[in-house]
């Protein structure tokens, strides 16, 4: 949710719990006798704590809605497609693909994913193609062409994102945070076989 809608939301919230309780404040002010009834303090915080939870209800369900909604298929979060045509030659130069944040590597092993946020403090580390290295612009972590760590604060290798190779030589990845793959270092079981 964008922080304008967050604020859009809030504000609608207001109004509506602002108007809901003036209502029920002037009927309780009506009823029982002719004479207007004045608030004491105890119905003003009984009628803030109910204003209260009604507003953190609407906002925890809205937000569950939100969270528990599908994402999109092709973007982060979701999984993502690429064609044949982009998987890079055997230790050539990453694909970087935006969209899902990772970069797609090719070893003898196979094909990689690599989440391109530093495991250390969640930096975008770029391939550098210079040195041959991903290297973290914030504190310095050094990762090799297969994710794993050479040096730096970063206490582990890369992440990686499961793969899969499709029949017409395309390839899946699956973006979900959730699915990350967590790894001290990199093995040639991390990365899935390709043969173009």
């Amino acid at each position: 949710m964008t922080p304008l809608a967050r604020t859009l939301t809030g504000l609608a919230s207001g109004w509506a719990a602002g108007h809901v309780l003036g209502l029920a404040a002037r009927l309780q002010a009506g009823h029982g006798s002719t004479a207007k009834k004045l608030h004491s303090r105890r119905s003003f915080t009984r009628n803030a704590a109910l204003g209260a939870t009604m507003i953190i209800t609407a906002e925890i369900a809205i937000g569950t809605v939100w969270l528990l909604w599908p994402n999109k298929t092709g973007a982060f979060g979701g999984d993502i497609t690429v064609a044949g045509i982009n998987v890079p030659e055997i230790d050539g130069a990453p694909f970087r693909f935006p969209e899902g944040k990772f970069y797609l590597v090719h070893t003898d092993d196979g094909i990689q994913a690599l989440y391109w946020k530093c495991v250390h403090l969640g930096c975008t580390v770029p391939w550098i193609a210079g040195s041959s290295r991903f290297i973290c612009p914030c504190h310095g972590s050094i990762y090799e062409y297969n994710g794993s760590r050479i040096s730096g604060p970063a206490p582990r290798a890369m992440d990686g994102m499961p793969v899969t190779v499709n029949d017409n030589g395309s390839i899946t990845v699956n973006t979900n945070p959730a699915t990350l793959i967590m790894r001290n270092t990199y093995t040639p079981a991390d990365a899935t076989p390709y043969t173009a």
